[in-house]
């Protein structure tokens, strides 16, 4: 498999992040092998607070949880996702598959040997995370899901083909447009967007559609940082790719293995938060189905972060760091 490696000094003297750079080997499953990057903050012996981001972001998006939770005498990892932050970024959009992603983050959990873990993830890192809690439910004490889900399609049958033809035909706008889109158009069609933008946008930047899409307005530093990744457009497959790999369609890859997990979510009682924010179209609502299903979720006083949209841990990182200190009693 062939990837691009971002060069060290794009990630140089980055605002609140000077953290050190961990480094592991792991499977391509192609017989090579991929570089992923993750932050190891803390005591090696304090209990394990596991970040996963989403897409479009990095592990920079924790870098203002990360100090409180280690004063708190946590372990704080934050991995970056293959093809994202400084993990290597295979180069094309196919080499990115749903199984993929969880065959690599399972290499690399296993690798560390994570027990005894709490876990706060959203977007993507839910997909991921949700899937590595159904098969190692034995490392997992807690359960911190924000702004995230483990869509087993999201698509009547009767309606996939209208929809599949709909979004075919969706327009493609400037980024600086994108947040007003989004505001206007919740649920499966702006999804449906959100899918289309990525993959034919043209010049795809993601300090741009970080600044676009975020409540809490961004300098032009955290907008270098979010861009920093991604020296230019080829570096972007992942990005480009993540939205189409989620399970909206009956007919979409992944659909019975999550069906699957959600078995074993149905099982799961050990102490599950959903932490929502209270101003994310793209996934309002999506909290109700774990309130009902997972037995974990009963008797845990939930938390609706405020003043937030999507990338809550960008909007109010303060607030997602005491959800975590409430469901690990450390508040």
């Amino acid at each position: 498999m062939q990837f691009f490696r971002t060069p060290d000094e794009r990630f140089e003297n980055l605002a609140d992040y000077s953290f050190a750079p961990h480094y592991l080997q792991i499977a391509d499953t192609e017989g090579g092998e991929l570089r992923m990057h993750y932050l190891d903050e803390g005591a090696k012996d304090g209990p394990v607070v596991l970040l996963l981001h989403g897409q479009p972001t990095w592990s920079y998006l924790y870098r203002h949880m990360i100090p409180p939770l280690v004063a708190a005498g946590f372990r704080v990892l934050a991995p970056d996702l293959i093809g994202f932050g400084r993990s290597d970024k295979p180069t094309s959009t196919q080499d990115y598959t749903y199984a993929r992603h969880i065959s690599w983050m399972s290499e690399w959990l296993l690798a560390l040997d994570l027990r005894g873990i709490t876990v706060f993830f959203q977007d993507w890192g839910s997909l991921i995370g949700l899937r590595l809690v159904a098969a190692y439910p034995e490392r997992f004490d807690h359960v911190v899901l924000a702004n995230g889900g483990l869509p087993t399609s999201m698509v009547p049958a009767q309606y996939t083909a209208y929809l599949k033809e709909a979004y075919l035909t969706l327009p493609v706008v400037k980024a600086e447009e994108l947040g007003a889109r989004f505001r206007d158009t919740s649920g499966i069609p702006g999804f449906l967007y959100w899918r289309k933008f990525c993959a034919e946008s043209p010049q795809l930047d993601i300090g741009n559609l970080m600044a676009a899409i975020s409540t809490t307005p961004i300098t032009a530093e955290v907008e270098r940082a979010y861009r920093a990744p991604f020296p230019d457009q080829e570096y972007l497959a992942g990005a480009r790719r993540f939205p189409s790999l989620v399970p909206v369609f009956r007919d979409e890859p992944e659909v019975e293995e999550n069906t699957a997990a959600w078995e074993v979510l149905r099982r799961f009682d050990k102490p599950f938060m959903l932490a929502f924010s209270d101003n994310d179209p793209v996934t309002a609502g999506g909290d109700k189905k774990f309130l009902a299903e997972v037995p974990g979720a009963q008797g845990v006083k939930h938390r609706t972060i405020t003043n937030a949209g999507h990338f809550l841990q960008e909007d109010q990182p303060a607030q997602c760091v005491q959800a975590i200190l409430d469901i690990t009693g450390r508040a």
